[in-house]
């Protein structure tokens, strides 16, 4: 047998020296082997490094006992997210698979419920859908969605409070005096960066500060976006004293974009983002933020998933989870509300 070649059940018994029946009883914890000849199969099964296909074992016992998780893409918030599901996952006696479709699903609604057949019935037993587009799924399975797009349905959900994390944000800048406070949006086909709009929104006309529409920017939660729309707001005659951007990448890209205009953070500008992905804390200047409970949200979507696979009884299908304010380097105090000239760019 070459070393690279897939260990198979004929393999284990040539070498154990049993026929493959045995093997199979011994994988499945059947009667009719002696403690010494499972013993001995046992540590051939060892030695090779034998691995029952998913696929056979779903044929065998309809079920794996393997959970899938599908993404869009990895990135900082679904690789936050897979954290908090691989803690919870320890000692289920379940197994975590990660999908990801690879960025591909950009305006192409329904990329769950092809993934989701390619899956189902032999690979997975359950699974966890991260922000998917579609919430009609026929899967035949337990399936819990996190932070879907279109928000809480019919499917079981676990999110985050957008609403308040976004007005706590903007409360924030307001408490710091102030006034010209500028939004970079998030995806407009996904629910939470909707709520974050209408939280940056109320937070203002409660306070008494018009909504300037010049002073809202979309930057789809994509770098290159947030930049280009940090730009446009701070060259506008009226430029704002703070931002708030809708996820932390886009508020760090909003930094950047800012210090290359020769203005300083947080004295000409503060920032503030949502998310507290690891690279917030690591910025320069640290990034203050809107923290949801990211690890958490994956925690729970296994543990709700979980129950569910189970038949057992859920206090709730929906679970929101609640955000915080963190208060880093970022944010100033604003002592003059003024307009203020953008400086010329710092030669590079």
């Amino acid at each position: 047998m070459k070393p690279s070649s897939r260990v198979t059940i004929r393999d284990v018994a040539a070498t154990a020296g049993v026929s493959v029946a045995t093997v199979s009883k011994v994988l499945n914890a059947r009667y009719g082997v002696s403690a010494a000849t499972s013993a001995h199969v046992q540590a051939v099964i060892r030695e090779l490094g034998y691995e029952a296909s998913l696929v056979a074992q779903s044929l065998r016992n309809h079920k794996t006992n393997v959970i899938g998780i599908l993404v869009a893409d990895l990135e900082p918030f679904s690789t936050e997210l897979l954290k908090g599901a691989a803690k919870a996952i320890k000692g289920t006696g379940y197994e975590l698979v990660v999908y990801s479709a690879g960025g591909r699903t950009v305006d192409h609604a329904g990329w769950e419920q092809r993934y989701l057949s390619r899956l189902s019935g032999t690979l997975v037993d359950g699974a966890v859908l991260v922000t998917p587009t579609a919430v009609e799924l026929d899967f035949g399975s337990a399936v819990v969605a996190v932070d879907p797009h279109n928000g809480p349905t019919g499917l079981p959900t676990v999110d985050s409070d957008n609403l308040l994390g976004a007005r706590t944000a903007v409360r924030h800048l307001i408490e710091l005096g102030h006034r010209r406070i500028a939004l970079i949006g998030g995806r407009p086909d996904l629910e939470s960066a909707r709520l974050r709009e209408q939280g940056y929104r109320e937070e203002l006309r409660e306070a008494g500060i018009p909504v300037d529409p010049g002073h809202i920017q979309a930057g789809n939660y994509e770098p290159d976006e947030s930049a280009a729309a940090a730009r446009r707001l701070l060259e506008s005659p009226d430029r704002p004293t703070a931002l708030f951007a809708a996820n932390d990448i886009s508020a760090i890209a909003a930094v950047e974009g800012a210090v290359a205009m020769g203005l300083r953070v947080p004295q000409d500008l503060s920032v503030v983002g949502f998310d507290n992905v690891p690279e917030a804390a690591l910025a320069s200047p640290s990034l203050t933020t809107v923290e949801q409970p990211i690890h958490e949200m994956g925690h729970r979507a296994i543990d709700l998933l979980i129950q569910l696979m189970h038949g057992e009884q859920v206090d709730s299908t929906h679970i929101r989870l609640a955000t915080r304010l963190v208060v880093r380097q970022s944010t100033a105090r604003c002592d003059d509300p003024s307009p203020a000239r953008v400086p010329t760019p710092r030669p590079r």
